[in-house]
Protein backbone atom coordinates (compact mmCIF):
# COMPACT_ATOMS: atom_id res chain seq x y z
CA UNK A 1 0.00 0.00 0.00
CA UNK A 2 1.52 3.08 -1.24
CA UNK A 3 2.33 5.59 1.63
CA UNK A 4 1.07 9.43 2.07
CA UNK A 5 3.39 12.23 2.04
CA UNK A 6 5.20 12.65 4.96
CA UNK A 7 4.10 15.37 7.79
CA UNK A 8 6.83 14.63 9.95
CA UNK A 9 9.92 13.75 9.73
CA UNK A 10 12.39 12.80 12.64
CA UNK A 11 16.16 12.67 12.52
CA UNK A 12 18.86 12.01 15.08
CA UNK A 13 16.76 13.75 18.14
CA UNK A 14 18.36 13.86 21.03
CA UNK A 15 17.02 15.51 24.55
CA UNK A 16 19.16 16.18 27.39
CA UNK A 17 17.82 17.94 30.43
CA UNK A 18 20.19 18.97 33.24
CA UNK A 19 22.69 15.59 32.82
CA UNK A 20 19.92 13.22 32.96
CA UNK A 21 19.42 11.67 28.71
CA UNK A 22 15.40 11.62 27.83
CA UNK A 23 15.67 11.21 24.45
CA UNK A 24 18.45 9.32 22.40
CA UNK A 25 18.51 8.89 18.79
CA UNK A 26 14.97 8.91 17.82
CA UNK A 27 14.21 8.62 13.78
CA UNK A 28 10.80 8.15 12.66
CA UNK A 29 8.70 9.53 10.09
CA UNK A 30 4.92 10.44 10.14
CA UNK A 31 3.27 10.79 7.05
CA UNK A 32 -0.34 12.19 6.14
CA UNK A 33 -3.73 10.96 7.93
CA UNK A 34 -1.70 8.21 10.02
CA UNK A 35 -2.71 7.34 13.39
CA UNK A 36 0.32 6.84 15.24
CA UNK A 37 0.34 5.45 18.80
CA UNK A 38 3.12 6.02 20.87
CA UNK A 39 3.94 3.45 24.07
CA UNK A 40 6.22 3.30 26.29
CA UNK A 41 6.39 2.83 30.53
CA UNK A 42 5.95 6.20 32.77
CA UNK A 43 9.27 7.89 32.34
CA UNK A 44 10.30 6.72 28.94
CA UNK A 45 10.00 9.88 27.19
CA UNK A 46 7.07 9.97 25.54
CA UNK A 47 5.71 13.33 26.80
CA UNK A 48 9.35 15.36 26.36
CA UNK A 49 8.97 13.84 22.73
CA UNK A 50 6.22 15.49 21.71
CA UNK A 51 7.38 18.82 23.62
CA UNK A 52 10.71 18.57 21.78
CA UNK A 53 8.32 18.26 18.67
CA UNK A 54 6.86 21.41 19.26
CA UNK A 55 10.03 23.19 20.25
CA UNK A 56 9.22 23.41 23.83
CA UNK A 57 12.12 21.73 25.17
CA UNK A 58 15.80 22.22 23.87
CA UNK A 59 16.83 19.48 21.72
CA UNK A 60 19.11 17.92 18.96
CA UNK A 61 18.58 16.93 15.94
CA UNK A 62 16.49 17.73 12.87
CA UNK A 63 12.51 17.72 13.25
CA UNK A 64 10.96 18.72 9.96
CA UNK A 65 7.21 19.58 9.80
CA UNK A 66 5.73 19.87 6.40
CA UNK A 67 2.31 20.86 7.63
CA UNK A 68 1.83 24.48 9.98
CA UNK A 69 -1.63 23.99 11.65
CA UNK A 70 -0.86 21.52 14.63
CA UNK A 71 -2.35 21.57 17.78
CA UNK A 72 -1.51 19.91 20.51
CA UNK A 73 -3.19 18.89 23.92
CA UNK A 74 -1.26 18.39 27.03
CA UNK A 75 -2.02 15.54 30.12
CA UNK A 76 -4.95 16.77 31.83
CA UNK A 77 -2.62 16.49 35.16
CA UNK A 78 -0.80 19.96 33.93
CA UNK A 79 -4.18 21.49 33.59
CA UNK A 80 -6.03 22.36 37.15
CA UNK A 81 -9.56 23.39 36.43
CA UNK A 82 -9.80 24.67 39.72
CA UNK A 83 -6.70 27.31 39.18
CA UNK A 84 -8.37 28.19 35.10
CA UNK A 85 -10.33 32.19 35.58
CA UNK A 86 -14.07 31.39 36.49
CA UNK A 87 -15.32 31.12 32.76
CA UNK A 88 -18.20 29.00 31.71
CA UNK A 89 -17.68 26.64 28.42
CA UNK A 90 -19.36 30.12 26.36
CA UNK A 91 -16.73 32.44 27.84
CA UNK A 92 -13.75 30.34 27.29
CA UNK A 93 -14.62 29.64 23.84
CA UNK A 94 -15.11 33.34 23.04
CA UNK A 95 -11.37 33.94 22.95
CA UNK A 96 -11.14 31.88 19.61
CA UNK A 97 -12.70 35.44 17.99
CA UNK A 98 -15.02 32.33 16.50
CA UNK A 99 -18.90 32.60 15.47
CA UNK A 100 -21.17 31.12 18.22
CA UNK A 101 -22.54 28.91 15.12
CA UNK A 102 -19.23 27.42 14.87
CA UNK A 103 -18.28 27.11 18.22
CA UNK A 104 -22.06 24.90 18.90
CA UNK A 105 -21.67 22.82 16.06
CA UNK A 106 -18.25 21.78 17.48
CA UNK A 107 -19.31 21.37 21.26
CA UNK A 108 -22.23 18.85 19.17
CA UNK A 109 -19.50 17.50 17.39
CA UNK A 110 -17.45 16.01 19.98
CA UNK A 111 -20.70 14.79 21.77
CA UNK A 112 -21.48 17.52 24.09
CA UNK A 113 -24.96 18.99 24.41
CA UNK A 114 -25.04 23.04 23.80
CA UNK A 115 -26.33 23.55 26.84
CA UNK A 116 -22.85 22.98 28.45
CA UNK A 117 -21.68 26.08 26.92
CA UNK A 118 -23.27 27.73 30.24
CA UNK A 119 -22.01 25.42 32.84
CA UNK A 120 -18.59 26.93 34.64
CA UNK A 121 -15.37 24.79 33.52
CA UNK A 122 -14.69 24.23 36.80
CA UNK A 123 -17.89 21.93 37.10
CA UNK A 124 -16.92 20.01 34.53
CA UNK A 125 -16.20 15.96 34.76
CA UNK A 126 -12.62 14.86 33.67
CA UNK A 127 -14.63 13.57 30.41
CA UNK A 128 -16.29 16.49 29.74
CA UNK A 129 -13.46 18.89 29.99
CA UNK A 130 -11.53 16.66 27.44
CA UNK A 131 -14.35 16.82 25.47
CA UNK A 132 -14.16 20.48 25.53
CA UNK A 133 -10.81 20.35 25.04
CA UNK A 134 -10.79 18.55 21.35
CA UNK A 135 -13.43 21.19 20.38
CA UNK A 136 -11.40 24.15 21.02
CA UNK A 137 -8.65 22.20 19.19
CA UNK A 138 -10.56 21.30 16.41
CA UNK A 139 -12.36 24.84 15.40
CA UNK A 140 -9.01 25.91 14.28
CA UNK A 141 -9.38 23.33 11.81
CA UNK A 142 -6.05 21.50 12.03
CA UNK A 143 -3.67 19.37 10.19
CA UNK A 144 -2.60 17.67 12.85
CA UNK A 145 -3.54 16.48 16.31
CA UNK A 146 -0.88 15.63 19.29
CA UNK A 147 -2.58 14.23 22.26
CA UNK A 148 -0.69 13.64 25.53
CA UNK A 149 -2.47 10.57 27.32
CA UNK A 150 -6.45 11.94 26.28
CA UNK A 151 -7.79 9.56 28.52
CA UNK A 152 -5.59 10.27 31.78
CA UNK A 153 -8.04 10.38 34.88
CA UNK A 154 -11.39 8.72 33.02
CA UNK A 155 -12.65 5.81 33.88
CA UNK A 156 -12.46 3.04 31.57
CA UNK A 157 -16.03 3.10 29.93
CA UNK A 158 -15.06 6.69 29.38
CA UNK A 159 -11.50 5.84 28.00
CA UNK A 160 -12.58 4.19 25.37
CA UNK A 161 -15.53 6.27 24.35
CA UNK A 162 -12.64 9.25 24.12
CA UNK A 163 -10.60 7.14 21.79
CA UNK A 164 -13.66 6.05 19.55
CA UNK A 165 -14.31 9.81 19.20
CA UNK A 166 -11.13 10.46 18.10
CA UNK A 167 -10.88 7.49 16.14
CA UNK A 168 -14.49 9.58 14.18
CA UNK A 169 -12.55 12.72 13.89
CA UNK A 170 -9.71 11.04 12.02
CA UNK A 171 -12.29 9.49 9.53
CA UNK A 172 -13.98 12.47 9.01
CA UNK A 173 -11.84 15.29 9.03
CA UNK A 174 -8.57 13.33 7.46
CA UNK A 175 -6.51 14.31 9.86
CA UNK A 176 -2.53 12.68 10.94
CA UNK A 177 -3.26 12.60 14.83
CA UNK A 178 -0.07 11.80 17.22
CA UNK A 179 -1.19 9.88 20.55
CA UNK A 180 0.81 9.16 23.43
CA UNK A 181 -0.60 6.36 25.73
CA UNK A 182 0.57 3.36 27.90
CA UNK A 183 -2.39 1.50 26.64
CA UNK A 184 -1.69 -1.43 24.55
CA UNK A 185 -4.59 -1.94 23.33
CA UNK A 186 -5.27 1.75 21.76
CA UNK A 187 -2.93 0.49 18.94
CA UNK A 188 -4.93 -2.68 17.88
CA UNK A 189 -8.17 -0.35 18.09
CA UNK A 190 -6.81 2.72 16.51
CA UNK A 191 -3.25 2.66 15.47
CA UNK A 192 -1.99 3.16 11.85
CA UNK A 193 1.76 2.67 13.19
CA UNK A 194 2.96 2.60 16.21
CA UNK A 195 6.01 3.69 17.93
CA UNK A 196 7.48 2.18 21.15
CA UNK A 197 10.44 3.92 23.11
CA UNK A 198 11.94 3.66 26.22
CA UNK A 199 14.55 6.75 25.96
CA UNK A 200 15.51 5.19 22.70
CA UNK A 201 13.58 3.72 19.68
CA UNK A 202 12.19 0.43 19.95
CA UNK A 203 9.89 0.02 17.27
CA UNK A 204 8.25 2.05 14.88
CA UNK A 205 5.79 0.09 12.10
CA UNK A 206 2.59 -1.24 11.21
CA UNK A 207 1.44 -2.66 14.95
CA UNK A 208 0.97 -5.98 13.18
CA UNK A 209 4.28 -6.38 11.87
CA UNK A 210 6.74 -4.57 14.87
CA UNK A 211 4.43 -5.02 18.22
CA UNK A 212 5.62 -8.37 18.86
CA UNK A 213 6.14 -10.02 22.48
CA UNK A 214 9.41 -9.17 22.36
CA UNK A 215 9.08 -6.03 21.99
CA UNK A 216 6.41 -5.38 24.77
CA UNK A 217 9.21 -6.89 26.76
CA UNK A 218 11.68 -4.59 25.93
CA UNK A 219 9.15 -2.13 26.19
CA UNK A 220 7.20 -2.62 30.01
CA UNK A 221 9.58 -5.48 31.16
CA UNK A 222 9.60 -9.14 30.84
CA UNK A 223 6.26 -10.26 31.73
CA UNK A 224 4.33 -8.19 30.46
CA UNK A 225 1.05 -9.70 27.93
CA UNK A 226 0.16 -8.62 24.34
CA UNK A 227 -3.20 -8.81 23.82
CA UNK A 228 -4.69 -8.27 20.14
CA UNK A 229 -8.02 -6.69 20.27
CA UNK A 230 -7.96 -5.78 16.95
CA UNK A 231 -12.08 -5.30 15.47
CA UNK A 232 -12.60 -4.04 11.96
CA UNK A 233 -13.74 -0.75 11.13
Amino acid sequence: MKKNKPVLTVKDLNVVLGEQKIIQNLNFTVHEQDVLVILGPNGAGKTTLLRALLGLVPHTGIITWNKKKIRYLPPQELINKKTLLPLSVREFFSFKNISPRKITSRIKQVGLKKSILDKPLEHLSTGQFQRMLIAWALLDNPDVLLFDEPTAGIDIGGEETIYSLLHKIWKEKKLTIILVTHHVHVVWEHASSVLCMNKKLLCHGAPEKTLTKKVIEQTYGVGAKLYDHRHSV
